[in-house]
C-alpha cells in the first residue's frame, strides 16, 4: 500500500470515504502468549526479539488488517527509565516502526502506537506540560523516522495529557493523527477514569489536530456502541472503535478475556451503524477476531 515517508492527512481521510478500514487486534496479549514475561518490557522485545514482532505482525497481515499498529504503546522516556531502557528511547521506537513496516511489505499502513506516560502533570504530580509534551514529540519523530504513516495516540484517560500528544505529533508535519481515549460507564455517562466526558474529549482533541477521534480498551464491543453512538452526536469526524474481547477477568490466576471473535463479528454490524469508520481490536482479541471483522466488513460493502 505504501513506499516511503508517510502518507498525506487527505490521502488517509479519502481513504475513509471509500469504506471501513481495519486496523490489528491486541498486541501485550500476543506477545504474552509468544513468551513475554510477567514484569518484561513489550517494549524491549523490538531490539531483543525482532523476529517475534514481525511474526506478531504477519499474522495479522495475514488475516486481512489493513493498519498496523507498532508495538510503541509504553516507549515513552518516562516508562522506559522505569524499565531500565532510558537511553533506548529513539532506538526502541524506529525499531517498533520499522519491523511493523517490514511485516506490512506493503499491504498494510502503519500506525505509531503513544500510550499514557504513567506519570500525573503538574499540579496533581510532578510531570511538567512542556517537558511531557517533548516527550510525546521525540517518540512520535523516532516512530515516523523507523516507517510509520501515521500516529495513534491512544487509551489516553487524562485530557491534559492526550492534549499534549496529539499537540506534539500534530506539530512534526501532515501525516494523520488519530486521538483515542478509554471510557467507563459511570451514572453520568461514559467517563474516563479522570472524570473525562465524551463532547469534552472531542472537541479538545479536534482543537489540537487531531484527524480522527475514537476510544480503545476498557470495555468489551457491546459499550463501545454505546461510545461510539455518543462520539457520533458531537461529530462528523471519523471514528475509531477498538473494543477489548470483553472485560478482563482472573481465573486461576491468569487474565482471560471471554468474547470470543464470533461473538464480536456478530455485534459489529452495530458497531458500524453506530458510526465507526475505524475498526480493529484491544486487550484479548487475536487474529481470527480480525479475520472475522474482516468477513463483516466485506459483506457490508458488497450489500
Amino acid at each position: 500500500m505504501r513506499g516511503k515517508g508517510f502518507m498525506k492527512r487527505q490521502e488517509f481521510l479519502d481513504r475513509l470515504r471509500e469504506g471501513v478500514l481495519l486496523f490489528d487486534g491486541a498486541i501485550g496479549t500476543q506477545l504474552q502468549a509468544m513468551g513475554l514475561g510477567v514484569g518484561e518490557s513489550p517494549e524491549g522485545w523490538n531490539l531483543a526479539h525482532p523476529d517475534r514482532i514481525k511474526k506478531m505482525h504477519r499474522n495479522y497481515i495475514e488475516v486481512g488488517a489493513q493498519v498496523l499498529t507498532t508495538n510503541s504503546f509504553g516507549g515513552s522516556r518516562y516508562k522506559l527509565e522505569k524499565m531500565g531502557l532510558g537511553e533506548q528511547v529513539y532506538q526502541i521506537n524506529f525499531q517498533a516502526a520499522a519491523l511493523a513496516k517490514e511485516a506490512a511489505s506493503g499491504e498494510a499502513w502503519v500506525a505509531g502506537s503513544i500510550g499514557p506516560t504513567g506519570e500525573f502533570l503538574q499540579p496533581l504530580g510532578d510531570a511538567d506540560p512542556e517537558e511531557m509534551r517533548e516527550v510525546f514529540r521525540v517518540q512520535a519523530r523516532a516512530l515516523l523516522a523507523g516507517g510509520a504513516d501515521l500516529i495513534v495516540v491512544e487509551t489516553m484517560s487524562a485530557l491534559e495529557e492526550a492534549s499534549l500528544a496529539v499537540q506534539a505529533a500534530r506539530g512534526l508535519g501532515g501525516f494523520p493523527v488519530i486521538g483515542s481515549m478509554t471510557f467507563d460507564a459511570v451514572k453520568q455517562g461514559y467517563r474516563t477514569m479522570m472524570g473525562v466526558d465524551i463532547p469534552t474529549a472531542v472537541k479538545r482533541l479536534l482543537d489540537d489536530g487531531a484527524d480522527v477521534l475514537g476510544s480503545n480498551c476498557g470495555n468489551g464491543i457491546e459499550d463501545f456502541i454505546s461510545i461510539v453512538k455518543e462520539m457520533r452526536k458531537v461529530t462528523d469526524k471519523p471514528i475509531l472503535a477498538e473494543a477489548n474481547a470483553g472485560v478482563p477477568e482472573l481465573e486461576g490466576g491468569r487474565t482471560v478475556f471471554r468474547e470470543s471473535p464470533e461473538m464480536m463479528a456478530s455485534k459489529l454490524p452495530l458497531l458500524l451503524d453506530a458510526g465507526a469508520n475505524i475498526v480493529g481490536g484491544c486487550c484479548g482479541t487475536t487474529p481470527e477476531h480480525i479475520r472475522q471483522f474482516g468477513e463483516v466488513i466485506a459483506k457490508r460493502k458488497m450489500a
